[in-house]
Parts: structure tokens; C-alpha cells; sequence
């Protein structure tokens, strides 16, 4: 597998696409106005404790207040000389871990998304390029995608350097899975740098007020290099001069050999036509995905849930229908997995693929699927074929999806996906014609719509428009307004 990174920078927005043999498999976008806040460390202000609820609102300086769910109070600040935090049993109920005002030392673990605010926990995790940093615990751990066989040997190897007094001592640490094949100086270089990060942190927290950031994460160029560049990468490809120094700066001092991989990209095509990836981002965008097959998948995104559909459409390419049902899922199979991470779809997500006789084949498909989503680098866990055919699955969300990030709802449809038809608008006017009417005496009504709406009520409803103006006794007069959605219309008393 041959993996590059192609970066283009501009002042606004950074964009970043991974493609792997020639096709995109993900894709990064980060606003300059509209940074993510996750892994961001913060002072807090607890202002709303809800024991019904099991959470707590917390001050962070943001527009709406953030959520604190009693299953992320790990930890909870001490005064005095005692340790600032000190560990507590997650069953304890939210009002006997934290009180309204209460100053909180808080981490977002997920964006705020649609009209819910970020989410928070009091454990507190520092990344680094080959380890992630527990400052408040003692444990020593190997990431889960590092082959079992090798795990003991790993955990003792980092025990050892994590328990040496010369590396400064304190705090748990977790082997991230590029950190496999690392040597004992890139891994005790690591530890240094987190550590030194903490001590910064925390220092913060005694000098500045409440809702103050203390910490923030990497912004997107820099976590190019700590989360996405693998042993499969080729190149990372930027398009900026000024962004392509300070990127090699920054790697030559954290992650040298991620850093070696940088190329500064010169052509005179803007860097993602190498690959057509703006016509990537649009086809992302839609709701139906093409397979090379001829069948094809509808993909519908909600607030609460993601369901994929699967079709064989034009395909008839296999021998008998269960072959063709077959090859078209097993292709499905691949294609659901790289839109989930295209598009960046989280929450609980539910696949209905083509309805399969043979229980050989769904037990295929499933192999196929999970080994698809196996490549993904956020957590995700998928069950076996319901009673009706479905699988549910799950895939962990931390940031806003594309569609919410590039777009907004609909002016016309509020996002239903569909209006109301110009008739039933029509027939909307009539009634609220009469209903006002009844409660006011005016000289004549004047309804403003749409103008397909109006050219109804002159044409098709003019009778029944007619028979209500006699009935009222009341001119009715029309005026056609282009800018009004169809839904839209204003009855004035004149």
C-alpha cells in the first residue's frame, strides 16, 4: 500500500487528504475561525450541577456551557497541599464529586456538535507523537493494535524507562502503535516533552482565572505528523512555503523521521487536482455513492443515527441473482468503510445491505466489513446481521462530520429534504384567509408567495378563491414575491 498526504494551506482553511494507491481515503478540514477544541486542557467553572441527570455544566469561556457526564469524573481537585486530584470511584453520584463554582481542572474529549456542547472529562490525557500521557495515574500500557505477542515485552521496556529517575518520574503512559519499533531514546525524548507539557499545564492552573485555557492540542498540520504519517507514507506534500518551514521545524525537533517525508509542492495545478479531490469533497457531499459494480449506496445522516442502504442497481454481472447479491455487498463492504471515513461519520450507524440467502455469504460480507474497518484510526465496533437483516455498528465520534462542517440546512426545507407542494400552501392561504376574517374587519387581504403559489391561486384555485372572497364579502388581492421559498407567504390586512 502506497500512502501520500497532500496539504493545501491557505489562510482561512487547512485541508488534508490521505490517498492511498490513487484513491482518497480521508479527509482532514480545519477552519482558522472554527478550530476543533478536542484534546484542549481548561480552568473551569462548574455551574450547574444535575443529579437527575448524572452531569454538570462547566464554564470553559465558550459560547454555550460544556457537559460533564458522572462517567467522565474520574478525578477531583483537592485544596490545600493535597494532590490536585485525587482518584475517586466513577459510581460516586455527580453531586458528591463536584459543586456549583467549583474550579475544575477539564480536558474536551468531543467537539461541541449541532446544538449539544463539548463533552468533558477530568482526565486529563496528553498526546505525543509515540505515547499519550496520563498525568494523574501510574499505569503503564501498550496500545490494543499492537500484535499480543509483543505487548509484555513492550509494557516492561516502557516500565522501565517511565520508572527512571533521571526521565523526571510520575504519571502513567500509553504506547501509541507508531511508538511499536521506537528506540529507548526516541521513547525517554518523548517522555520528556509530555512531561514538560504538564508541568506547563499545570503551572497555568494556579496562575490564570477560571475558563482559561491551560493546554491546546496540536492544530492540524502538527497532528499531520503526530496521528496520520505511517510506515506506509510516500511523501507529505504542502502547498505553502511559509507552512512547509514551519512544519519541517517543528518535525526536525519532534518527529524527525515524519519530518523527512515532507516535500514542498511547486506545481503550477493546485495540489488537490493531482487527485481530483474537489470532486471527491462534492461526491462526499451527496447521498448516493456509485460503485464500480453498478450498485450503489444511500447514505442518510441524522441527528440521531446514520443508515446506509445498499442497491444492486444495474449490476447483473454474476451468474444468478445470490452471486450478484453477493459480489454487490462484498464491494459495499469496502466502499461503506472508506465513506465512514470520508465523510467522517460517527454515532451509532445501521447497514442494510442486500438480503442474503446463504448464511456462507453474510458470514463473508461481515469478515469483509470488519476487516474494512479495521483500517480506520477512530474506534469502531460493528455486530453481526440482525433478525431483519441489519448491521448496527458504532463508529466513536469526536469532531462534526463533513456535511456538518461544509454545510447548513436547507433555506426552503429547514433540512426536511423536501417542501411542501405550491397546492397545499395554496389551500394553507385559504384557510388562514377565513380564520383571520372572523377576527378582523379589514378593507381588503393581500397575500404575498411565492410565484408559483400565486400562479396556482390565478389559474387552477381561482374558483375556490373566488367563492371565498364572497363568502367573506372581502377583496382578495395576490402579489407575487420571488425571494419567499415556496413555503413562505404573508397575508396583509389592508
Amino acid at each position: 500500500m502506497q500512502q501520500d498526504i497532500l496539504i493545501n494551506w491557505s489562510p482561512q482553511e487547512t485541508r488534508v487528504a490521505v490517498v492511498e494507491n490513487g484513491a482518497v481515503q480521508e479527509l482532514h478540514i480545519e477552519r482558522t475561525l472554527e478550530r476543533g477544541l478536542v484534546g484542549n486542557v481548561y480552568l473551569g467553572k462548574v455551574s450547574r450541577v444535575l443529579p437527575g441527570m448524572q452531569s454538570a455544566f462547566i464554564d470553559i469561556g465558550l459560547e454555550r456551557a460544556a457537559f460533564l457526564h458522572v462517567a467522565d469524573v474520574w478525578q477531583r481537585q483537592e485544596g490545600g497541599e493535597a494532590p490536585m486530584f485525587a482518584r475517586k470511584e466513577p459510581q460516586l453520584p455527580i453531586e458528591k464529586q463536584v459543586f456549583e463554582g467549583q474550579s475544575l481542572m477539564v480536558q474536551v474529549i468531543k467537539d461541541p456538535i449541532g446544538s449539544k456542547g463539548a463533552r468533558l472529562s477530568t482526565q486529563i490525557s496528553i498526546a505525543g507523537r509515540l505515547l499519550v500521557f496520563l498525568p494523574q495515574d501510574d499505569h503503564v500500557g501498550v496500545s490494543q493494535k499492537i500484535p499480543v505477542a509483543e505487548r509484555d515485552a513492550l509494557r516492561a521496556r516502557l516500565q522501565a524507562l517511565v520508572g527512571d529517575k533521571a526521565s523526571g518520574g510520575g504519571g502513567g503512559f500509553i504506547l501509541r502503535t507508531n511508538g511499536e519499533d521506537a528506540s529507548d531514546a526516541e521513547l525517554a525524548e518523548d517522555i520528556a516533552y509530555l512531561r514538560k507539557t504538564w508541568a506547563r499545564t499545570k503551572e497555568a492552573s494556579l496562575r490564570l482565572p477560571p475558563t482559561s485555557l491551560l493546554h491546546q492540542d496540536l492544530d492540524l498540520l502538527q497532528r499531520v505528523l503526530r496521528d496520520l504519517v505511517g510506515e506506509h507514507t510516500q511523501a507529505i506534500r504542502i502547498d505553502s512555503t511559509e507552512q512547509f518551514h514551519r512544519l519541517r521545524a517543528f518535525g526536525q525537533e519532534f518527529m524527525p523521521q515524519a519530518a523527512a517525508k515532507l516535500q514542498h509542492y511547486k506545481g503550477e495545478r493546485p495540489i488537490f487536482d493531482l487527485y481530483s479531490i474537489d470532486e471527491e469533497i462534492a461526491r462526499a457531499l451527496g447521498r448516493r455513492v456509485d460503485l464500480k459494480s453498478g450498485g450503489y449506496l444511500i447514505i442518510d445522516q441524522t441527528e440521531a443515527l446514520t443508515t446506509i442502504d445498499v442497491n444492486t442497481g444495474g449490476y447483473v454481472g454474476a451468474r444468478n441473482f445470490d452471486d450478484t447479491i453477493f459480489k454487490t455487498n462484498l464491494e459495499a463492504a469496502g466502499a461503506i468503510a472508506r465513506q465512514l471515513r470520508l465523510r467522517n461519520l460517527g454515532g451509532i450507524i445501521i447497514v442494510d445491505f442486500i438480503d442474503m440467502a446463504r448464511e456462507a455469504h453474510q458470514d463473508a460480507v461481515l469478515t469483509e466489513f470488519r476487516k474494512q474497518l479495521a483500517r480506520d484510526r477512530v474506534k469502531t465496533m460493528a455486530g453481526g446481521f440482525s433478525q431483519l437483516g441489519l448491521v448496527e455498528m458504532t463508529r466513536k465520534r469526536t469532531r462534526e462530520s463533513l456535511a456538518h462542517m461544509l454545510c447548513e440546512p436547507c433555506a426552503a426545507c429547514q433540512g426536511r429534504g423536501a417542501v411542501r407542494t405550491a397546492r397545499s400552501v395554496a389551500y394553507d392561504i385559504l384557510r388562514e384567509i377565513l380564520r383571520e376574517a372572523r377576527q378582523f374587519n379589514p378593507r381588503e387581504f393581500r397575500v404575498v408567495a411565492a410565484p408559483q403559489v400565486v400562479e396556482l391561486l390565478l389559474d387552477e384555485e381561482s374558483p375556490h378563491l373566488a367563492g371565498l372572497s364572497d363568502f367573506i364579502r372581502k377583496p382578495i388581492s395576490l402579489q407575487s414575491e420571488a425571494a419567499m421559498g415556496q413555503e413562505q407567504y404573508d397575508i396583509v390586512l389592508l
